[in-house]
């Protein structure tokens, strides 16, 4: 058993380790509830959006569009897959990075010609690690997930697309669904369709008759960059919420497991502490046994 000042110092060092690890629950806490207000906000922008874009292919003859060309008329071994993947700045955070680098791992292994695009440090020093290429990162993103950093990558990507240097882009992120953080993978371009049947809109918006000008084509090539900057922004948003909420747990057990061992090395402390008082008094009563024996010599 280690002695008292041993077992003493490994309390308070754990103390402290406890002070952060509350700290960054609390720290965690805070910036989710920031981070969901921001979007809660922004939301009917983009719902609205969505719903223009369902209204001009509902009321249109159908019309060939760059961003809606899913065919591409390409083999498969010409395709070129562009990858957004977002990981977080750092750890502390439980599996969460770990999750969704094992999905990109396995959505990356299935075409072969990839380009890999990081959002978040930890993601970076992964692949670079592995030795894969990183075609482009977005720095300090993963911890500030703004507008103004949705529509940064929203216009780097969308170059990209319509100059033909990719086919397909797709985003893999982190969801939080239900108070648990889930991986998921969205495709971002080609847009389909399918994806814009009707929505739930108030009545007095669905008109029957529509006219755009100067062409549906052309609003079309406002609106959709619009809605990506929106998809990418919720993205974002949604994967630090899942960071937040996964380090808010992993700080919580933390804390919990310091707790408990703080317990445990109270009571081997005071055990300690006891066996010190009984061996002393153990050589008091034996001192006065011996003078006693002295005494009577």
């Amino acid at each position: 058993m280690a002695n008292m000042k041993e077992i003493k110092e490994r309390i308070t060092s754990i103390r402290d380790i406890m002070k952060i690890t509350n700290a960054m629950y609390l720290i965690s806490s805070s910036k989710l509830k920031k981070a969901r207000a921001e979007l809660e906000k922004t939301e009917p922008y983009f719902y609205n959006i969505q719903y223009t874009i369902h209204h001009i292919l509902k009321h249109t003859d159908e019309f060939p569009h760059p961003f809606f060309d899913n065919g591409r008329d390409k083999p498969e071994s010409k395709k070129m897959y562009g990858y957004i993947v977002l990981t977080a700045d750092k750890g502390l955070c439980g599996a969460y990075n770990h999750n969704i680098l094992k999905l990109a791992e396995e959505e990356l292994s299935k075409h072969e010609n990839t380009c890999l695009y990081v959002i978040g440090s930890v993601g970076r020093e992964y692949f670079m690690r592995q030795g894969r290429n990183i075609d482009a990162e977005f720095l300090f993103t993963a911890q500030n997930p703004q507008l103004w950093n949705a529509r940064k990558i929203q216009e780097a990507i969308t170059d990209l697309f319509l100059n033909g240097r990719l086919d397909e882009v797709h985003i893999i992120y982190t969801d939080m669904e239900r108070n648990t953080e889930v991986p998921r993978t969205i495709k971002l371009y080609p847009l389909d369709r399918t994806d814009f049947e009707e929505h739930d809109m108030p009545e007095e918006k669905r008109h029957t008759t529509a006219v755009f000008e100067p062409s549906p084509e052309a609003v079309m090539d406002v609106l959709v960059p619009n809605y990506a900057k929106g998809v990418i922004f919720g993205v974002l948003t949604e994967a630090f919420c899942s960071e937040q909420n996964a380090r808010m747990a992993a700080m919580d057990a933390a804390t919990t497991s310091a707790s408990e061992m703080i317990s445990q090395l109270t009571l081997d402390y005071n055990r300690a502490r006891q066996a010190a008082i009984t061996q002393e008094i153990t050589e008091i009563v034996s001192g006065a046994r011996s003078q006693k024996r002295k005494l009577k010599t």
